[in-house]
């Protein structure tokens, strides 16, 4: 009696997967029918209607949810669902940053607060990350052989997650030069694609058994959330055309991940974060893939 509709609803949710599949896979499919906008800014798809917007919205929503729960902000889930409605690049890449620093925010404090963060874990990652991503925000990434390859790393970890997770007894710490190294790479890949790189840095810090899956989720949010602000930075001229665009998807991205976060850091276990995680690696994959 103690938690409300929404909190019941979400544990529903994600207590039965097929539901949640079901429910994007339908979302997806009305998206991809949408009319091709060629628009370069939120503001231009009100031409489409009202309800293209509101799916838009509900879509961002549930891939917050999602992805906050584990600690991610949902960069890759964004950018899918706005080349759906294709939207031009030039505006999904900063948009899909400023949502990820939203999320992002919000599933550092919420890891924080339920005492799950590592300094030490964090900031011999963190420290040439940063730097680096505001490096490869400055470019733009063509298609080519580097997503097959991105893609297929991602789809190998998410099968590694379901047919044999790594345990949630870490080990120990890796070793400095070797984490500064590691977030250097992972830094200029986050502003190169637009994302925050903790789709590659949470599955490392579980098969190097670094460490605990919560404590990796909110290393995880702290690193994206550098990330996506140096990666913005990096290409300024350009998101100062959407800032005043994408409020409005801001709002349902922060609902979604304040929900997310707060299940993920407090209410699912390991066990369940490492699931959530393997199909947001799965779904990641796929899409480079096939894209």
């Amino acid at each position: 009696m103690g938690q409300s509709f929404s909190e019941w609803n979400m544990r529903l949710l994600l207590k039965n997967k097929s539901v949640m599949a079901c429910i994007f896979l339908l979302g997806a499919g009305r998206l991809a029918a949408a009319p091709a906008l060629g628009a370069a800014s939120y503001a231009e798809m009100s031409v489409a209607g009202d309800s293209l917007l509101w799916l838009l919205a509900a879509a961002i929503f549930a891939v917050a949810v999602l992805y906050s729960s584990v600690g991610h902000a949902g960069a890759s889930g964004y950018i899918a669902i706005m080349s759906l409605v294709h939207l031009a690049p030039a505006f999904i890449k900063p948009a899909a940053l400023t949502l990820n620093i939203g999320v992002a925010g919000v599933a550092a404090w919420k890891f924080y607060r339920a005492g799950h963060f590592s300094w030490r874990l964090f900031w011999p990652f963190a420290v040439l990350a940063i730097p680096c991503a505001w490096f490869g925000g400055w470019f733009s990434l063509p298609a080519s052989a580097f997503e097959m390859l991105t893609g297929a790393i991602l789809l190998f970890s998410a099968w590694r997650f379901i047919t044999n997770p790594p345990p949630d007894e870490p080990q120990g710490l890796p070793p400095i030069p070797v984490a500064l190294g590691i977030g250097a790479v992972l830094g200029f890949l986050a502003g190169l694609t637009g994302t925050g790189g903790g789709i590659f840095l949470t599955p490392l810090l579980l098969f190097a058994r670094w460490s605990k899956a919560k404590t990796a989720a909110a290393v995880s949010a702290l690193f994206i959330l550098f990330n996506s602000c140096a990666g913005l930075l990096g290409g300024a001229g350009a998101a100062q055309q959407v800032f005043s665009s994408v409020w409005p998807l801001l709002g349902a991205a922060l609902a979604g991940g304040f929900i997310g976060a707060s299940l993920g850091s407090t209410r699912l276990p390991h066990s369940a974060i490492k699931k959530c995680l393997a199909a947001l690696l799965l779904v990641a994959g796929l899409k480079l893939v096939l894209a």
